[in-house]
């Protein structure tokens, strides 16, 4: 049975040969720059995907919150990093967590770091996250002095342990100006290093964010890469310049439920509930939330003439479609669409579908 004929209603197709040459490309440009690569799962959040992952080398991954670590917990990795801030609420479920499994978690200011110290009965491993002017969170890097509070406080308790400096400079997304970006983060991570490296021989420092990762080649000293969208990438990175639009390993499958020849207009089910609602604007001003593929026995292709998914609501999709589309598609018929924030789209879907019909496991989801 194709995997088409188990598709009535708006399904997350994932192809495995692009998500697997997608992760083998960043973890050859990690080996080459002599850098680890501990990719951000919150893209991928699977189980099944994780082992191809661990096919090329990869061997610790990251997570976006304690929910995610703990469905990653027990899958083998050598260590799991919550990149976060922590929560001081979770340090139950942490502590029940790192019993069994190595865990890392993200520390911003010396008050969740009392807290930890006082409450932690398993070891915990720390980064201290740090901001070099993306302004989301992050000690600042010329806050020398709330580094310091950070890591004297931790130095009272025998569980929790430094590893190093984390930061991500997330306004690689904002700005076209990704060399400059990189620049000032390698000096300050460089900075930090040189700082405390005598005193903490063991450190690392981590910089994560896919756009900067996909681009960059001269990392500097740092010493581990971890970028999380590059698994499936999307539309926005496609228009980043991070990947083409042939690098995008996950697409919609929507059915069509109505068309409008006059408007030029097709109706899909598949609306904000499962697209998520990240949009890409144009310079007319027109508004993008994902864009037509069509869909075929071996996973999909992308036309010459762009469609595109011009609004949404919470179930519905509205196509501005190309007369090609409109020559070709008929009410009950399946498009794809291609999401324009992957991470957000997976998030909202709960599970893959592979295109050899196969169901994929998501930390939302949980089918296995």
């Amino acid at each position: 049975m194709s995997y088409l004929d188990q598709i009535t209603s708006p399904t997350l197709l994932i192809s495995e040969k692009i998500t697997r040459a997608n992760i083998k490309r960043m973890a050859e440009k990690a080996a080459r720059n002599n850098k680890k690569l501990v990719p951000h799962w919150k893209t991928a959040q699977s189980h099944e995907i994780g082992n191809w992952a661990k096919e090329y080398g990869i061997k610790e991954v990251t997570a976006s919150s304690i929910k995610l670590a703990e469905y990653l917990c027990g899958q083998g990795w050598d260590n799991i990093h919550i990149a976060f801030p922590f929560n001081p609420l979770e340090i139950p479920r942490l502590n029940f967590l790192a019993a069994n499994q190595s865990l890392s978690v993200q520390l911003v200011n010396p008050i969740t770091t009392r807290k930890l110290v006082e409450g932690l009965t398993n070891p915990v491993g720390f980064f201290i996250e740090i901001d070099a002017g993306y302004g989301r969170t992050g000690v600042h890097i010329a806050d020398l002095g709330t580094i310091e509070k950070i890591l004297r406080t931790a130095t009272q308790s025998d569980k929790l342990k430094f590893k190093g400096f984390y930061l991500h400079p997330g306004h690689t997304y904002y700005t076209p100006d990704k060399a400059g970006i990189y620049e000032q983060s390698r000096q300050a991570l460089h900075m930090l290093k040189m700082k405390y490296q005598s005193e903490f021989p063991d450190l690392v420092t981590r910089i994560g964010d896919t756009p900067g990762c996909a681009v960059t080649e001269d990392f500097g000293d740092i010493d581990e890469l971890g970028p999380g969208n590059f698994v499936f990438f999307d539309l926005m990175q496609a228009e980043l310049g991070s990947c083409t639009k042939e690098d995008i390993a996950v697409c919609l499958a929507v059915p069509v439920v109505d068309i409008n020849f006059e408007r030029k207009e097709i109706l899909i089910h598949g609306g904000g509930v499962h697209l998520a609602k990240d949009v890409l604007v144009d310079a007319s001003g027109n508004k993008n939330f994902g864009e037509v593929v069509y869909l075929n026995e071996t996973g999909w292709t992308i036309p010459a003439d762009r469609s595109y998914v011009k609004s949404i609501s919470q179930e519905h999709g509205l196509i501005n479609a190309s007369d090609s589309l409109l020559q070709s598609v008929k009410v009950g018929d399946l498009l794809g669409v291609l999401p324009v924030h992957s991470c957000m789209t997976a998030d909202c879907m709960g599970e893959y579908l592979s295109l050899g019909g196969k169901t994929i496991d998501h930390c939302e989801g949980k089918s296995l």
